[in-house]
């Protein structure tokens, strides 16, 4: 794939994909502030339940009007825990679905904002060569915060919530969102590619370090 320079995030912030030099986060709404009340959020899933190992299920029936009442209430617990991505077996639920919401909150207050973007069965194209380091927690595993390697960028390629094909590049922090929801599909999280324990710190202490 070699080096991916397309940044979604951004893209999706800016008229007609119009990139500025110096794109500007702070003026974007939030997207989401209408869930932060919901009463329509799921009970989060913690390590040790078995839903988080197993091999997450395709799905077949994208229209079903189970699966979008699935993606909203994954929003609104995604919003109401703070987190910045989701994937479906977190609420138990073993099926190939994730969320990824980039936004400023108290998890994550210099994250920038984004439109959230619903992702049916999808797929990790390629990927960078290059990798780097990065904190992330997980609203199934509380409390705790890991360093982990991930690709600097993916392409990817999914269903959205109207059951069209799309394919996008994605760099950096939507990136890392983006293979840390993609690995709960594997059954798969944070803590099985963290290199050292040294490389463990709670979340209190992460939060304390990175204001």
């Amino acid at each position: 794939m070699g080096h991916i320079v397309k940044n979604l995030a951004v893209e999706h912030l800016i008229p007609e994909n119009r990139i500025p030099e110096n794109p500007n986060f702070d003026n974007v709404a939030n997207p989401l502030a209408s869930l932060e009340n919901s009463s329509s959020s799921l009970e989060i899933v913690q390590l040790g339940n078995a839903v988080l190992r197993d091999i997450a299920q395709p799905i077949y029936g994208i229209h079903d009007a189970e699966v979008q009442t699935l993606i909203d209430r994954l929003l609104a617990t995604m919003v109401q825990g703070n987190g910045v991505g989701i994937a479906a077996p977190q609420v138990g639920r073993s099926l190939r679905l994730i969320i990824i919401a980039s936004r400023p909150n108290p998890r994550y207050p210099n994250a920038p904002t984004m439109e959230p973007l619903v992702m049916v069965n999808p797929h990790l194209l390629s990927h960078s060569e290059e990798t780097a380091l990065g904190w992330e927690g997980c609203l199934s595993i509380p409390g705790l915060r890991g360093l982990v390697p991930r690709y600097r960028a993916v392409e990817v390629e999914y269903m959205n919530r109207d059951g069209t094909l799309e394919r996008q590049d994605l760099t950096d922090f939507v990136a890392r969102i983006f293979q840390h929801e993609f690995d709960h599909l594997g059954g798969k999280v944070f803590l099985d590619r963290v290199e050292k324990v040294q490389n463990l710190m709670t979340e209190q202490e992460y939060l304390k370090q990175h204001p």
